[in-house]
């Protein structure tokens, strides 16, 4: 018989896989475990002996009856912990595993951290069920999961991620009319507080910033087009052409033609007037020739 020190923890695995796949996750554990497989997934006997130190259930997409051998197992013997390996996973799936007090919710695939805290866990826990005397009923099992990024992130951080699904919205249909009303809501903000937050992290109003948006689109279309800027407004969001003309020289500090003009090259003026007379003239040879009689 092994003395206790060289003994393993002790892992009974339910395969509720589709495909019987377990095998690949249980070779992770094999090295530091003695894992056995239960044959036909039926509830281990109360008094068995040697009982397994850990239940683990490997799920690929869980079911009703899976799920339910789950609550059976922990009905009929309580005080071995569970741990839930599943592929498929949601809120509401995480939630009741909670409710159901599974001792551990593992989300596959899984990393080496994940695996090495595990273990760490469960060779506590080993420790726990396996030593005598008073020490061993005060140790504390270390198998909580490190802390999400969202409660880590500093408050800034969590500002802008807060608007980062507001900002994909919006470059995306920037010229289109925009409801900061139904955004705020988006958000879980009253649009008081929408406004506020936006302004300081981005340093202008929302709608000075959805103004900034299509003028900078105008810009481009501007520099990089010979689209008549008539149709430039209408392509940035501008339902009149009057307007658009006088919030671009409010913004830019000139009117539209004007800031084309001074974008262009000397070369592309004098390639577009060269064009312009090849055009005319060959305008002029198409014409019939009259000549007038007296």
């Amino acid at each position: 018989m092994k003395p206790e020190s060289a003994q393993k923890p002790s892992l009974l695995w339910f395969d509720l896989t589709r495909d019987r796949s377990s095998e690949e996750l249980i070779a992770l554990f094999r090295p530091a475990c003695d894992c056995r497989v239960s044959k036909d997934a039926s509830l281990p006997e109360k008094d068995a002996h040697p009982s397994p130190d850990m239940i683990c259930m490997h799920y690929d997409r869980p079911d009703m009856p899976g799920l339910n051998l789950l609550l059976e197992i922990k009905h009929k013997i309580p005080s071995i912990p569970i741990a839930m390996f599943t592929v498929q996973h949601s809120e509401e799936l995480a939630v009741w595993a909670m409710r159901s007090r599974v001792w551990e919710y593992m989300v596959l695939p899984l990393s080496s951290a994940e695996i090495r805290r595990f273990l760490h866990a469960l060779k506590q826990l080993y420790e726990l069920r396996h030593s005598s005397g008073s020490g061993a009923k005060t140790l504390q099992i270390e198998h909580g999961p490190s802390l999400p990024d969202s409660i880590r992130l500093t408050a800034e951080h969590q500002k802008h991620q807060a608007l980062s699904d507001v900002l994909l919205y919006i470059e995306q249909n920037f010229r289109e009319s925009i409801d900061q009303k139904e955004l705020a809501k988006r958000c879980g903000m009253t649009t008081f507080r929408f406004s506020r937050l936006f302004k300081e992290v981005h340093g202008l109003g929302f709608m000075d910033y959805i103004l900034s948006k299509r003028m900078d689109c105008a810009k481009n279309l501007l520099d990089n087009s010979q689209m008549p800027i008539t149709s430039i407004g209408y392509e940035v969001g501008f339902k009149d052409p009057s307007y658009f003309a006088r919030a671009f020289k409010q913004f830019a500090g000139a009117s539209p033609s004007e800031y084309r003009q001074r974008r262009r090259s000397p070369e592309l003026v004098k390639k577009e007037e060269l064009e312009l007379e090849q055009t005319l003239s060959q305008v002029i040879d198409s014409l019939p020739l009259r000549i007038e009689g007296r």
